[in-house]
């Protein structure tokens, strides 16, 4: 995990499915884990994916917060 990926889950938004336009940050829990379970997309994409859904996960979201602070 790098600086950059966390400020690009800020930024990145969902391309497509039920929640297209949204921020990767702000993805519910529970879609976040049915991607775990179903395999995440290839590239930056299932990246940004993968780490939201460990973050959510072991309740470290809060690790965002200074970045949309600023």
């Amino acid at each position: 995990m790098n600086c950059a990926h966390l400020e690009l889950l800020l930024i990145r938004k969902m391309p497509y499915g039920k929640y297209k336009g949204c921020v990767i940050a702000d993805l519910p829990g529970n879609y976040l884990n049915w991607y775990a379970r179903v395999g995440f997309p290839s590239g930056e994409l299932g990246q940004l994916l993968a780490l939201m859904q460990e973050l959510d996960h072991n309740g470290l979201s809060c690790l965002l917060d200074p970045l949309r602070n600023r």
